[in-house]
């Protein structure tokens, strides 16, 4: 069965089995011990933190293993803001960070700080000037992550790196999901990652803070890893998170050629097979391994539904594939299309003869879901009215939008459809189904009896 979500975890790479393997027969002892099993635990972690900080680009003693990515943006979050206090209480970051980012961001604001997002383009990243222009007076630290983990698209780090060092603002990066295929640029102050996403096994992250960067530890601390992760180290698992990331590095030129391509050809293909698709990211500044599409008039949750049946396990990020029921904050901020949202991530070893399937099995998947859901493929006859309102609230998108879809054609061509909507979803998707099929989006304004009124303007 092709797993095709590695962006959220990718399968243990083999070298980190034999490492985890090895060092939980030689490595189970405390490494803060001075006797014989104690020097070689301690002779293991010194190992494994060497090779990632090689990685990394850093000094050993820079870095510190934590218990998740997770928790090592938090630390590394909180660290940077606390040593920084006297600087100010402003925290900016990209208004596409990864949701630890942004939950330590809303921890921040509930403690009396201030946190300022910055916008995106549509490709999914940060304008360096407009980023540069938010480091002002009061700033204590600036997070941008390295490459988004919903759309593949990289950031421009080493222009934000340089505006932050201009304005003496240390830059924490989330380097997740690009760790594995290279270093990050230089310049950043901070940097966290998690091992699961390069193959390693989960519940390993690290945490690189630079030397001379303002850092002060919160909460309970003990001697191990310098007082910023508290707590007996998981040693087997950071060995061979480690070693998996020493093995992905020196397979990462050649295995992300390969992914490329794969990619490159979902890209192209996916549109040509599939009517009314949108293809969402940066083109050309991206991971190698991942590509996200939106398909207009799907329901996200069944659609991936749909592709496991078929034996694909892909990733959304869909308002109905999540847990809060609420459109992707990533999608929103790239104003694309957020239902029907399908995320494929490459891991190493991923074959064309899978992409080849999945390329074949697609289309029809989609439009089975599309008629499930009554999607009509003809064309509607115009019945020259010139203003038209559609009542789709208590319906959650994509069923707004179908609804749109089915009407615009029977109004004359600058007349307008109201489209009343109490879903929050519809607020993304109905200016990006305009921006799809080159039709006027008005705007929106609260409805009194209840949700918001969305307005389109027929154009062709």
């Amino acid at each position: 069965m092709p797993y095709f979500d590695a962006a959220s975890a990718a399968p243990l790479h083999p070298v980190a089995r034999q490492a985890l393997l090895a060092a939980l027969d030689e490595g189970w002892a405390d490494p803060a011990r001075l006797y014989r099993e104690g020097r070689r635990a301690r002779l293991l972690l010194d190992a494994a933190r060497e090779a990632a900080a090689e990685a990394v680009g850093c000094r050993p003693d820079e870095l510190v293993f934590t218990p998740s990515g997770t928790r090592a943006v938090h630390s590394g979050v909180s660290g940077a803001l606390a040593g920084r206090r006297r600087v100010g209480g402003r925290l900016v970051v990209s208004a596409v960070e990864h949701s630890s980012v942004l939950h330590a961001g809303e921890a921040h604001a509930a403690a009396g700080g201030t946190v300022t997002e910055v916008p995106v383009g549509r490709n999914g990243a940060v304008d360096p000037a407009a980023f540069a222009a938010e480091l002002g007076e009061g700033v204590a630290l600036a997070c941008l992550q390295s490459a988004n983990h919903e759309v593949g698209t990289e950031q421009p780090v080493a222009e934000v790196a340089e505006a932050c060092r201009a304005a003496g603002v240390p830059l924490l990066v989330d380097a997740a999901q690009s760790l594995g295929w290279g270093p990050v640029p230089e310049g950043w102050s901070l940097l966290a990652a998690s091992a699961h996403k390069w193959g390693g096994p989960a519940g390993v992250g690290l945490l690189a803070v630079r030397k001379g960067v303002r850092f002060a530890p919160q909460g309970p601390s003990d001697e191990r890893e310098s007082g910023r992760a508290p707590g007996f180290e998981n040693l087997p698992a950071i060995v061979a998170a480690a070693a998996s990331l020493r093995a992905v590095r020196a397979e990462a030129a050649a295995e992300g050629a390969r992914l490329r391509a794969l990619v490159d050809r979902i890209r192209a293909r996916v549109p040509e097979l599939v009517p009314d698709v949108e293809v969402v990211g940066d083109p050309v500044r991206r991971l190698p391994h991942l590509v996200t599409f939106s398909c207009l008039y799907v329901d996200g949750e069944t659609l991936l539904s749909e592709l496991d049946r078929e034996g694909f396990s892909v990733s959304s990020g869909s308002s109905c594939t999540s847990s809060t029921l609420t459109p992707s904050h990533v999608l929103r901020a790239m104003g694309v299309l957020s239902e029907g949202n399908v995320r494929v991530s490459l891991p190493g070893g991923t074959s064309e003869e899978d992409v080849d399937r999945f390329l074949a099995v697609l289309p029809g998947v989609v439009a089975t879901v599309r008629e499930r859901l009554g999607v009509s493929s003809g064309a509607a006859e115009p019945d020259g009215g010139g203003e038209l309102v559609v009542d789709a609230r208590g319906k959650r998108c994509p069923i707004p939008v179908i609804e749109l879809a089915k009407v615009i054609g029977t109004v004359r061509v600058g007349g307008t459809v109201t489209v009343l909507s109490d879903d929050e979803a519809a607020r993304l998707d109905i200016p990006a189904w305009c921006e799809m099929r080159g039709q006027r989006y008005e705007g929106v304004s609260p409805e009194p009896s209840g949700g918001h009124a969305y307005v389109i303007r027929r154009e062709s």
